[in-house]
């Protein structure tokens, strides 16, 4: 059985509610959209429906590092006090030396992640564009002519007609549309977010070390499917090597390069023909970009045009601190934190799994990956978490790392062909210590805090927040 893909917007409307709400002066209340592809990625949290091939597209924000101001933690009082577990078994009775660790405390994916760098090569089973590109009858991929911001994503279940494109491109204020096809579907056994695409039309709108990657576009025309290098590393795929894909039918398709197209969630992207082979609803998606200014206006716009069953939503997501990472100070939202008692069932949830294995993809209760282990750690504790890091970053105010407590959660960028997206979760433990599920080959670990180049902010749990984010994507 397949179905297409359709948007659910409930958790992303209630995080700009929430953000809008509290609309206040000065500097810190400022809104923007953010414009930058390193510093603002969008998640797209492609969740498996029915069938084997169905899914649901939602849109957050990550972000560059946190450089809050000292005091208390950041976002609305009047919900309740940030609550301390108290004395707490799972804490080294020590802080960590300064310089002890011969390695870097967060896996590094890759030597550049978090600086920025757009020149990063992505890896490529073929990494030069010779004569044999295109030799499988597919067209010569066009040169990358500059980058767009992908703005909003209009997607349905079934595809959507040349004219409902023509009407949405039309619209005062977009700037450029591109049709695509999105849903999820089983890769290796384990459902993931996939893309199709026109490589030549659509790799502008991808993350700049992706975007620029002639090889990666042209073994994606000839039949080949790019993960994201998260997922390649940490799933440990063989760049060349085959991958089982499970549409409508079942399929070998190589795996050609670890890029990520900076579609947050999104971890393969394949030519609309493989896409339409795999039974994934022709051009059921477009992309549309368009100026900041515009993108609010549009949204009202385009769902005027659109069919019933079709919706849009930003990928942009109005915010209001440098990093993205959770909801800002003074934007007026209540808070009501976790109590002591959920702290501490938390925090002793995640202190039981140590020693147990890093596995891409996994949540417990025998193997985790990063955000895995936050997931089922605060599900002890009854509190219902998102499953992935950059959807558990807007799960509560933002939080200064000179106000953090055990239990805040930290953030970071570890992704070199996305250098802005948040690709790695950990828990703070309080006396400079956090808890992690690292990468494989290592298992659940206590280790000291990090907060260097790669750290992207902390955020602070409001169970109420973090329900509603969940509840959206569920």
């Amino acid at each position: 059985m397949v179905e297409g893909m359709h948007l659910m917007t409930d958790a992303v409307r209630l995080c700009r509610r929430r953000l809008r709400a509290g609309a206040s002066g000065g500097a810190s209340g400022t809104r923007r959209f953010l414009r930058s592809r390193h510093r603002a990625p969008v998640l797209v949290g492609a969740l498996a429906v029915a069938g084997t091939l169905a899914g649901v597209l939602v849109a957050t924000v990550g972000g560059g590092p946190s450089g809050g101001p000292s005091g208390g933690p950041s976002g609305g009082q009047s919900g309740g006090d940030a609550a301390a577990p108290g004395p707490n078994p799972v804490v080294p009775a020590t802080r960590p030396a300064p310089g002890g660790s011969t390695s870097p405390v967060v896996p590094l994916l890759g030597g550049r992640a978090g600086t920025g760098d757009s020149s990063v090569a992505v890896p490529v089973a073929r990494p030069s564009a010779g004569a044999g590109h295109g030799s499988s009858g597919s067209a010569k991929v066009a040169p990358l002519r500059g980058l767009r911001q992908a703005d909003l994503l209009v997607v349905a279940p079934f595809s959507l007609s040349g004219q409902v494109q023509t009407a949405v491109s039309r619209l005062g204020g977009v700037t450029s549309t591109v049709p695509i096809e999105a849903a999820t579907i089983q890769v290796n056994g384990r459902y993931i977010a996939m893309l199709g695409v026109d490589p030549s039309t659509f790799r502008g709108y991808a993350a700049g070390p992706t975007a620029a990657s002639d090889s990666l576009w042209q073994d994606v025309a000839d039949g080949g499917v790019a993960v994201s290098y998260t997922m390649g590393k940490l799933d440990r795929l063989s760049l060349g090597g085959n991958v089982t894909v499970a549409g409508s039918r079942q399929e070998q398709v190589p795996v050609v390069a670890f890029g990520t197209v900076g579609i947050g969630g999104v971890d393969a992207v394949v030519s609309d023909a493989v896409a339409r082979s795999l039974g994934m609803p022709a051009d059921n998606a477009i992309v549309v970009s368009a100026p900041p200014e515009s993108v609010a206006s549009l949204d009202a716009q385009i769902k005027a045009v659109l069919p019933r069953g079709a919706a849009v939503e930003p990928l942009v997501t109005e915010e209001a601190q440098p990093s993205g990472v959770g909801l800002a100070a003074g934007d007026g939202v209540a808070t009501e934190f976790m109590s002591a008692p959920q702290l501490t069932a938390a925090l002793q949830a995640a202190e039981s799994r140590r020693g147990l294995p890093y596995v891409w993809g996994a949540s417990g209760p025998a193997s985790f990956d990063c955000s895995g282990l936050v997931q089922w750690a605060f599900a002890q504790a009854g509190v219902s978490m998102p499953r992935v890091a950059a959807d558990q970053a807007r799960t509560g105010p933002a939080v200064p790392v000179s106000a953090l407590e055990p239990g805040d959660l930290l953030f970071y960028h570890t992704d070199p062909t996305a250098p802005g997206y948040i690709s790695h979760v950990a828990i703070y433990l309080g006396n400079g210590w956090m808890i992690q599920a690292p990468e494989p080959g290592l298992d659940v670990e206590v280790v000291p805090a990090s907060f260097g180049a790669q750290f992207a902010g902390a955020v602070r749990v409001d169970p109420r927040i973090a329900a509603g984010v969940a509840g959206g994507l569920a």
